[in-house]
């Protein structure tokens, strides 16, 4: 796929699927296969395997693997497949090159969990991955307020085929700068906290965002998707507001229950079992409650 075209595509809701578990906390290839397909068919174009919502670092490196390919088994032909890859720079290089043997468009390098992270060693990071891959698009998972724009550019001068990334800093000013110093243009900007972020990058630079709601209902990000574009802020920030308590949820804790929330909706909604790994823990059962009925507000459930 040519970088224009994959640039297009990354400019919208970019999915974040959940991995379901089986009993014997196996990768559940059914289920699995019924969130991606409900999601693609539910118009959502771009899909990210190995995502956080995906439990990327509860997976084992067999388990991403064959996460990908069955998401390219059963999506590759109508939707974009973004794989997470990360780790170890060789382990990541590794990941990347599996994807791209398995057809997968593009990657998402996870920000780099190291506690002791260097700038310029950020750069040297990416760089590595992205140019073991030069036919791939690469998508930047930026969490650290240690990188900036001259960061993010000299990587985009190193590796052209960085074209997005995934802005996950909440600081909606800071990210109005950094995007516009790197390259407004030179790069497709995310929104990279989800819907409650989106409306406010949005008029600053974003042109999409991340969403782990679209595992639940792929109408909610795409109705704010479609009012964003229209500049239709008060349609916008309707839906935000229908869809607020969800994700505050979601984020409470410090998102200690972020993947808990979504597993569980999709537990009552019959799509997968709500297990999660650890350090995860499952959603209690007063939150679950909270979940239910957000789930009939939304004219999910009876």
């Amino acid at each position: 796929m040519e970088f224009d075209e994959l640039r297009r595509k990354l400019a919208g809701v970019v999915a974040i699927p959940v991995t379901p578990f089986d009993e014997h906390d196996q990768l559940d290839e059914s289920a699995y296969g019924g969130v991606l397909t409900r999601l693609v068919d539910g118009g959502i174009e771009v899909v990210t395997p190995n995502g956080n919502t995906g439990e990327f670092y509860a997976l084992t490196t067999a388990e991403t693997r064959q996460a990908v390919e069955l998401t390219m088994k059963t999506v590759g032909d109508t939707a974009i497949v973004l794989a997470g890859v990360g780790h170890a720079v060789p382990d990541a290089i590794a990941a990347a090159r599996h994807a791209r043997q398995a057809g997968a468009h593009a990657i998402m390098i996870h920000q780099p969990v190291h506690p002791y992270l260097a700038a310029a060693g950020w750069v040297d990071y990416h760089q590595a991955i992205a140019n073991a891959v030069p036919e791939l698009g690469v998508v930047l998972y930026l969490r650290s307020t240690r990188i900036d724009a001259v960061h993010i550019g000299r990587l985009g001068e190193l590796a052209p085929n960085v074209i997005c990334v995934k802005y996950a800093v909440p600081d909606p000013v800071r990210f109005a700068s950094v995007a516009r110093d790197a390259g407004l243009d030179r790069f497709v900007w995310l929104a990279g906290l989800a819907e409650l972020s989106a409306p406010g990058y949005w008029v600053t630079g974003a042109t999409g965002f991340t969403s782990g709601l679209a595992n639940v209902d792929p109408a909610l990000p795409l109705n704010m998707l479609a009012a964003l574009r229209k500049q239709d802020y008060a349609e916008a920030m309707r839906v935000w507001d229908r869809i607020r308590p969800f994700e505050a949820l979601r984020a409470a804790d410090e998102s200690a229950n972020n993947v808990s929330v979504v597993k569980a909706a999709l537990a009552h909604l019959g799509l997968c079992r709500p297990d999660v790994r650890p350090p995860i823990r499952p959603l209690d059962d007063t939150n679950t409650a909270t979940v239910k009925r957000l789930l009939a507000d939304w004219g999910l459930t009876a």
